[in-house]
């Protein structure tokens, strides 16, 4: 049975991920703090702010991946602040980066070694990760790094039948989103797609799926946003 191991699946496109791919036959493990909501999932809770995260799971992960030949490894867990470079101190730029870029280091560091042919290391990056808007500094800085991560990912695992990509979310039915958008200001943040809409997390999961299943995307960072409107 094909392995799914993803970071952050308690809510939103993590859940519907492990939902979707737990449809596909893979078995699902979770890294988080608290507990994906899917029947059946490993949940294995961590701290990925923690530099030493890795020392306190290593024994339940490689319990949950025994006998897995086919392991696809998905960073999805990151942390969203509004903030600007004007106040943003190197401390605060520090935590953000050690959940979104160092985190998935670490992990990758242990899980490589335990991946074969046909197994895949995906990001969730953003469309963040290829401009920037005000007040995302340090979201913005770090998923510019996630996508550098990746096609680094992609230069040194060449020859081993690991392959990678980065999905680059837009505006996200999650609750992320939520927590950082007013309700009144919803409305226009949807109309920013060309579908006038927000994504639903479950079509992230099946880019994540498509991504996982078809290693010709091999580095590629896809932006998946309903064609963002540029104003």
């Amino acid at each position: 049975m094909p392995h799914l191991v993803i970071t952050g699946a308690s809510a939103g496109i993590g859940a519907a991920t492990a939902e979707l791919f737990q449809k596909h036959g893979f078995d699902i493990v979770n890294l988080s703090r608290r507990p994906c909501p899917v029947a059946g999932v490993t949940n294995i809770t961590c701290d990925l702010s923690q530099p030493d995260f890795i020392a306190a799971i290593q024994n339940d992960l490689n319990h949950a991946i025994k006998g897995g030949k086919q392991i696809t490894l998905i960073h999805n867990a990151a942390v969203l602040i509004n903030d600007n470079i004007a106040s943003t101190d190197s401390e605060q730029l520090r935590r953000v980066f050690e959940i979104n870029v160092v985190a998935a280091n670490t992990l990758n560091q242990f899980m490589i070694p335990h991946m074969q042919a046909s197994s895949s290391i995906l990001y969730v990056g953003s469309t963040l990760g290829e401009k920037a808007v005000p007040n995302s500094f340090s979201y913005a800085t770090s998923k510019h790094a996630v996508i550098g991560m990746m096609r680094a990912t992609c230069q040194d695992l060449a020859g081993t039948g690991v392959h990678t990509a980065c999905i680059n979310p837009g505006f996200t039915n999650t609750e992320m989103l939520r927590e950082h958008v007013p309700a009144d200001v919803m409305p226009q943040i949807a109309a920013m797609s060309a579908f006038e809409r927000l994504i639903e997390p479950a079509e992230i999961a099946s880019a994540l799926l498509f991504a996982a299943q078809n290693p010709v995307l091999n580095g590629a960072a896809i932006n998946a946003n309903l064609g963002q409107i540029e104003r």
